[in-house]
């Protein structure tokens, strides 16, 4: 279904969220496509559309369309197109997140990824001025925290940067489970040093310490982070502090972090007080946009409208924006509910 909420968006990644036919026509003509497959079994290859073994099986996704994602005017085009899709989606807002140390295999810096991606984002703003777009720079987890620790620091200091000039915040991304989420404490360090809002990845396949290690960061938002729920405490220190959790219901379907829709205790949270929003993670590796989020909400999680909109008033309040920005964007929602 189609609907007229003022839809925000804060947690999608832009390499999970490229369309379909861009991945297949820039693999044809880079000379990629293998030997006799055609577009459809091509798009299966990106997506994933049953539950898969876990977060970390699902990350292979990403391979394909990271090797067309190293060129500069491909990242811009992509960039430019998935704004177009929110826009058109009915999105007011929308946050797009990237790890800029994926897109130097083949000589691009990170700050000419990141160029790249505002580049886009401009062209796309000037199609659809009437959204809002962030940008989010991930940091990686690939495995031990000194493995890409120079990278990881790297886009902290590009992000300090970047701030307020397309740029809103920093993000911790990748692989969950091969070294425990605090090891990661010199990238948050770093961005309380520099004043850098951030978010962080946690609480979804591992248990609800990375939670805990989250919050201990000095988090105000979590992506994901629905093992909250398992720890009365830790539900009790999110409503305390305010927390946002960036839930994305597919994604954690898909991934196996969550059995079913009806099984996910995010109407649970919500219900507790708790500040939880709904996004789609990735567009295109899911298969998913925000109006089936808000589909499987409605009629296989126990959300009500009411529940929708309230969801949405949390996610104006926890976007990345000045104040007066911000404020906009929360009396949108105030607006439409009225």
């Amino acid at each position: 279904m189609k609907y007229t909420y003022p839809k925000i968006e804060l947690h999608l990644h832009l390499d999970g969220s490229i369309r379909p036919e861009t991945v297949w026509e820039l693999y044809q003509k880079e000379g990629l496509v293998e030997n006799g497959m055609d577009y459809e079994t091509f798009t299966r290859e990106v997506a994933v559309l049953e539950p898969c073994q876990d977060v970390n099986d699902c990350l292979t996704k990403f391979d394909l369309p990271l090797k067309i994602m190293q060129d500069a005017e491909y990242i811009t085009r992509i960039t430019k197109e998935l704004v177009c899709d929110l826009a058109e989606q009915g999105v007011v807002y929308g946050e797009i997140r990237f790890a800029p140390q994926l897109h130097t295999q083949k000589g691009l810096t990170q700050r000419e990824a990141i160029e790249a991606v505002l580049k886009g984002k401009e062209e796309g703003l000037k199609e659809h001025p009437e959204i809002g777009i962030g940008i989010i720079l991930c940091c990686m987890s690939i495995g031990l925290e000194t493995l890409n620790k120079e990278e990881n620091l790297e886009t902290v200091r590009l992000a300090k940067e970047y701030l307020g000039k397309g740029v809103n915040a920093i993000d911790l991304a990748g692989a969950e489970g091969i070294v425990p989420l605090r090891n990661f404490h010199y990238i948050f360090d770093l961005a309380r040093e520099l004043e850098i809002p951030f978010t962080c990845h946690g609480g979804d396949s591992q248990d609800c310490e990375t939670v805990r290690d989250a919050m201990d960061f000095g988090a105000v938002r979590i992506g994901h982070g629905h093992a909250v729920y398992e720890s009365p405490e830790l539900c009790q220190r999110a409503l305390q502090k305010g927390i946002t959790f960036e839930i994305c219901p597919t994604s954690n379907i898909r991934c196996r972090s969550r059995e079913s829709y009806a099984a996910h205790p995010v109407k649970k949270l919500l219900d507790m007080g708790i500040r939880v929003t709904i996004n789609t993670d990735n567009m295109t590796i899911f298969n998913v946009t925000l109006d089936e989020e808000y589909d499987h909400c409605l009629n296989d999680m126990g959300f009500t409208e009411a529940d929708i909109l309230k969801m949405l008033g949390y996610a104006a309040e926890a976007a990345f924006l000045p104040e007066e920005e911000k404020a906009k964007l929360v009396e949108k929602i105030k607006t439409y509910q009225k």
